[in-house]
């Protein structure tokens, strides 16, 4: 069972609610007339980043206008979203979210002042990815079955990184210590670039993150792979096995997606506009092959978003309860 320390979540929650009350915006037949923001609630190098970027050059050429990445992190993901709950629904402040702020933060946090599937607009969905357990090289694990066994002779001795209480690595990690019965403590940081940092430098033994930040990470020999959390091996990473590779974690599977979010209160014609720029910049040859290099998995033509959402909330729904998770108080 996960020990949680009294949260400060609720008082950043009431800084971004502190701004001005948005109100409803017309529709302009000119949309968009001026750039467009695009927030990430995770900091820069993250694996929504790493998408987000990407999307928003071509994106923008598409709708002809600067679409500008704004990154702001906290709380898993939930400061970003918060953010866009909050924003004047006009059509120009987009979120690139997650299962993680879109889902599974609440779920954590039932104070969490949002609700990602009630108080936002879905666009559409633009990528799913995979993710991966990787270890300091310090730590002289090399595989899934040493990472394990390190653990059962050593309870609550080593410690995993994730970006935030309430990310999908946050549930990865869990679901791992559930399933292997396994004792090891979650760190929660603001961000991938950090916990990469204290993972190549053996402050943090372990850590769960995204193909596409760990890619640099791998390729620069400070950290080792240890296995991806999605059920197959990542196309960029033959090499590497999967976590349900081994007997202990049969059928263990979690991958991420990314999708593009408005305000509820957006105008039914600017939604339509951004539907449809979406689904012209998902055929961009360049931009799906970017997806691809960093462990993108395959795309789904036209996905349901509502129904994506739906699905993964009640999958959450028993990852808290079988993982035995907490929720903050």
């Amino acid at each position: 069972m996960m020990a949680h320390c009294r949260s400060p979540l609720p008082r950043l929650f009431a800084a971004v609610f502190a701004g001005t009350v948005a109100t409803v915006a017309p529709a302009q037949d000119d949309y968009p007339s001026r750039p467009i923001t695009l927030v990430v609630g995770y900091s820069a190098g993250g694996s929504t980043d790493s998408v987000a970027r990407p999307f928003a050059e071509v994106f923008g050429r598409v709708l002809k206008t600067r679409v500008i990445v704004e990154n702001f992190s906290g709380a898993g993901g939930a400061l970003g979203a918060l953010k866009v709950v909050t924003a004047k629904p006009d059509g120009y402040t987009l979120l690139m979210g997650g299962n993680s702020e879109l889902i599974a933060t609440k779920l954590i946090n039932p104070k969490q002042p949002y609700d990602g599937q009630k108080d936002l607009a879905p666009i559409g969905v633009v990528n799913h990815q995979g993710g991966m357990l990787l270890a300091s090289r310090q730590s002289g694990v090399k595989t899934t079955d040493q990472f394990i066994q390190l653990l059962r002779k050593n309870p609550d001795k080593y410690n995993y990184g994730s970006s935030g209480t309430g990310s999908m690595f946050h549930f990865a990690g869990e679901l791992v210590r559930e399933r292997t019965g396994t004792r090891i403590t979650h760190v929660a940081y603001r961000g991938v670039p950090a916990l990469g940092n204290d993972l190549a430098g053996g402050a943090v033994e372990f850590g769960y993150m995204g193909t596409g930040p760990a890619k640099p990470l791998i390729d620069a020999g400070v950290v080792v792979p240890i296995a991806v959390t999605s059920g197959t091996r990542a196309p960029i990473y033959p090499n590497v096995p999967a976590l349900a590779e081994h007997p202990e974690l049969k059928g263990y599977e979690l991958t991420g997606w990314f999708a593009l979010m408005a305000p509820k209160a957006v105008p039914e014609p600017v939604i339509a506009k951004l539907k449809a720029a979406l689904k012209e910049t998902l055929k961009d040859a360049r931009l799906r092959q970017t997806f691809n290099d960093l462990g993108g998995l395959p795309m789904i033509e036209d996905e349901d978003l509502p129904a994506l959402m739906r699905a993964e909330d009640a999958r959450y729904r028993k990852f808290v309860a079988t993982a035995q998770l907490e929720t903050q108080k």
